[in-house]
């Protein structure tokens, strides 16, 4: 492996008995959405098949969670769970709020709109060691649709248009920061 100025790096670490290779230190982000129900575990599980496509899921944590306290314990919504099995994504998650712990130990936290980035900015404000970069995840979506709006109150064309927009977000998120 090579890193600025053409040096190779050692294939050991220091601590580690010679001859065995480094581990590599896994990355890791949290997808937010307001419920936790919709988008976020729709992010999640698109991402966390990517990496395992990409034989990449020893190199991430992957989660997700809401900004509120609505859903907290429930299952991700059933329109969205038809979804991903549409797209033979498999999904697993139960709804959680995100805890001060999650911005001290994730590298990213990736959200949904910007009512979830103004709540996650104050609540990062309360935690000493944040850690986390905290950006929409629209961000880095390649046709530029900055937010992924909640298909909640929609029907299954708005959860498929949450599913694209999360694709083609989560690909381009992955190839800047793998």
């Amino acid at each position: 492996m090579r890193r600025a100025g053409n040096v190779r790096r050692a294939p050991w670490a220091p601590g580690c008995a010679r001859g065995k290779m480094a581990e590599q230190v896994p990355k890791s982000v949290l997808f937010v959405c307001l419920g936790n129900i919709c988008r976020s575990p729709i992010a999640e599980a698109v991402f966390r098949k990517l990496v395992t496509d990409q034989k990449l899921s020893d190199n991430w944590r992957i989660d997700s969670a809401a900004t509120s306290t609505y859903e907290i314990g429930n299952p991700p919504d059933y329109r969205g769970q038809s979804c991903m099995k549409k797209h033979g994504i498999p999904m697993n998650h139960i709804a959680r709020q995100v805890t001060k712990e999650d911005f001290a130990t994730f590298d990213y936290i990736l959200c949904m709109d910007e009512s979830n980035l103004r709540d996650l900015t104050r609540k990062s404000n309360q935690v000493k060691n944040c850690r986390a970069k905290i950006e929409l995840l629209g961000s880095y979506d390649p046709q530029n649709q900055l937010i992924i709006e909640d298909p909640y109150y929609g029907n299954e064309s708005d959860f498929e248009a949450v599913y694209q927009q999360c694709a083609r977000c989560c690909r381009a998120f992955l190839e800047k920061v793998r």
